[in-house]
């Protein structure tokens, strides 16, 4: 029976290349020269992005955003924090990668997916949704289903078997 995961993660090579792209940009920009404005990775893979002002922080948020919408990872999948206070007059504030899906987010796939009235089934298996049906066509309705249901999770389909 021809089955496939829903899954939410994000490509984190792409998002390493669209860090770097951001952080040479913020490098060489002239609005940004000679300010304390700086991206960081952390150990647990979110960003750190450090500044001297609040604007300065938008500023550079939204040039890490441009470069991560250029390569093609989804904006869903940033998780931005309050910009904090730091020491010296400086701001700093947390972008969180967000990864796996969420139980309740999890319940609100299998209710949509079953009040479409497609003949597949859907099962919460950890972190993914697996949906099985007889039918390819079925099963490529339920990925269309999912893609326009707009959860506010960057979704991927994986492990597609026929």
């Amino acid at each position: 029976m021809p089955s496939f995961d829903i899954v939410s993660e994000l490509d984190l090579m792409e998002v390493e290349n669209g860090f770097n792209q951001a952080r040479k940009e913020l490098a060489q920009r002239f609005d940004f020269k000679g300010t304390a404005t700086d991206l960081e990775r952390q150990q647990d893979g979110s960003i750190l992005l450090k500044a001297n002002s609040e604007g300065r922080a938008e500023a550079a948020y939204g040039v890490l955003l441009e470069k991560l919408a250029k390569r093609g990872v989804p904006l869903e999948g940033l998780d931005p924090q309050k910009l904090e206070p730091a020491a010296g007059g400086h701001v700093r504030q947390l972008l969180k990668l967000k990864k796996g899906i969420k139980q309740e987010d999890a319940k609100k796939i299998v209710l949509r997916v079953k009040e479409s009235g497609l003949k597949v089934q859907a099962a919460i298996q950890g972190e993914a949704v697996r949906i099985t049906g007889k039918k390819r066509d079925d099963l490529q309705a339920v990925m269309q289903l999912v893609r326009g249901a707009g959860l506010g999770i960057p979704i991927a389909f994986q492990n597609f078997r026929d």
